[in-house]
């Protein structure tokens, strides 16, 4: 519980009510704490004290942007239409970078030229379901983050991490979380070299959540992203059993046992494949199935690449893991919107036999999926029949509290979409008036 934004809502709504807020925190505290009802008010107190001082606060630094939205109201995070959108805003919002490739191109990772070759480098967040299972998370973050840069043609070279443990969390939840993560970098020998370790919110934040991240930087002669997709490719997909996503779904549905069904490295087995025989250099475009499954990405590489994607369901399915896949149907999760962790890999057809033959040599099924035609967006054809393989608003609902939510999109959807633009807009004009600001005290003589 963040205790101190709690009390800057409750402060905004009723100013006046101070010493009722102090005993309401003091209560949530006792809650969770195992301390004394004076030290409870004294914490509390001290709460108050911090969002007063800080609940009206002028200038283009001290001032909020809001749009009025909520993370959870839009969809951010949930990988689908609403999460797709935000993260083409904080493109805008970043601007041109001069980089290979960067935010605006939605690919696994961000590229910038070192010389003759690319500098290749990547950031994922831990699963925030995995919060009480911290070995699960780093084994599954460590694994992501290697996995996008294998994505784009490249070896990684190194990993490090961030981890946030709120104040009453357990210290051991560092080391299980850590143990996880050196366990993908001793399968793999890409070493854990550096990171930070803190509190969420310092002592602002009561609970023992978890959260934070692992990053990876590798180096390649030769690119895979997405935008090198081109009309005439065949779209191939190796076998899938998913990672935090599908771990999520089996712990939260008591279906534990599948969660060993996600222990593995093959992802990473078959980019290995790819690069030590060179035929990565043949591939156009490698991307990891996540951002709400396949037809997520399916619709990233369109809109990336400007072509229409064409999938077959069939071909799809029989690469996902039958322990997996039976799990998703059982539960009326539809496999093609969650993260499966594949690997697609979509290369012009008179390479496609060889790499089939080189990832299936190293103990990894891969398949033929897919095509890709002149146009734009994506289709899939079931039985015979093409349908529309667009994404919904939010990934498939994997766990029960997900299904709570729904996949299709809020009423309101355009309404707040405008409220998301006018303040990626203020956001853009605070940054350039903080530029103006710093440059002119910067051509001011000393």
């Amino acid at each position: 519980m963040d205790i101190e934004g709690y009390a800057k809502r409750a402060l905004r709504k009723d100013p006046s009510n101070e010493t009722g807020l102090e005993a309401q925190l003091a209560s949530r505290i006792l809650e969770i704490k195992k301390i004394n009802p004076e030290r409870a008010h004294e914490i509390a107190a001290a709460v108050v004290c911090e969002a007063k001082a800080t609940l009206h606060t002028e200038g283009d630094v001290l001032s909020s942007t809001l749009s009025g939205v909520s993370m959870g109201e839009f969809g951010v995070g949930s990988r689908g239409t609403g999460d797709f959108y935000v993260h083409s805003k904080l493109g805008e919002v970043i601007g041109k970078t001069g980089a290979v490739v960067d935010s605006a191109q939605l690919d696994d990772s961000g590229v910038v030229r070192i010389g003759d070759e690319y500098l290749v480098v990547t950031i994922d967040g831990i699963h925030s379901r995995l919060s009480d299972f911290p070995f699960l998370s780093g084994f599954h973050v460590a694994r992501a983050a290697l996995r996008d840069v294998y994505a784009m043609g490249s070896r990684p070279l190194a990993m490090l991490s961030d981890i946030h443990v709120a104040d009453d969390g357990d210290v051991a939840k560092i080391f299980d979380h850590i143990a996880g993560i050196t366990t993908v970098s001793e399968l793999t020998g890409i070493p854990l070299v550096t990171g930070s370790t803190l509190r969420i919110g310092g002592d602002m934040v009561i609970g023992d959540r978890m959260t934070g991240g692992v990053g990876a930087v590798g180096i390649t002669s030769s690119l895979t992203s997405r935008n090198q997709t081109k009309v005439g490719d065949l779209i191939l997909m190796t076998e899938g059993a998913g990672g935090g996503t599908i771990s999520t779904t089996a712990l939260y549905y008591g279906m534990h046992d599948v969660v060993e069904e996600t222990i593995n490295i093959r992802f990473i087995e078959a980019c290995e494949a790819l690069l030590q025989s060179g035929l990565y250099k043949k591939v156009h475009a490698m991307t990891d199935v996540t951002n709400g499954g396949i037809r997520g990405d399916a619709r990233e590489i369109s809109k990336t690449a400007k072509v229409k994607m064409v999938f077959e369901e069939e071909k799809m399915r029989a690469l996902v893991n039958p322990k997996v896949l039976s799990m998703l149907e059982t539960l009326k999760i539809d496999y093609r919107g969650v993260s499966l962790d594949a690997l697609l890999v979509i290369v012009p057809p008179e390479y496609a036999g060889e790499i089939l033959e080189t990832v299936r040599a190293v103990g990894v099924e891969i398949d033929i999926i897919g095509r890709v035609e002149e146009g734009n967006g994506a289709e899939v054809i079931v039985n015979g029949e093409t349908r529309d393989f667009s994404p919904k608003f939010r990934e498939s609902a994997y766990t029960p509290v997900k299904k709570v939510h729904g996949e299709e999109n809020p009423r309101d959807f355009e309404e707040m979409r405008a409220a998301i633009d006018r303040a990626a807009e203020e956001a853009i004009e605070k940054k350039q008036k903080v530029l103006e600001k710093i440059r002119d005290k910067s051509n001011k003589p000393i």
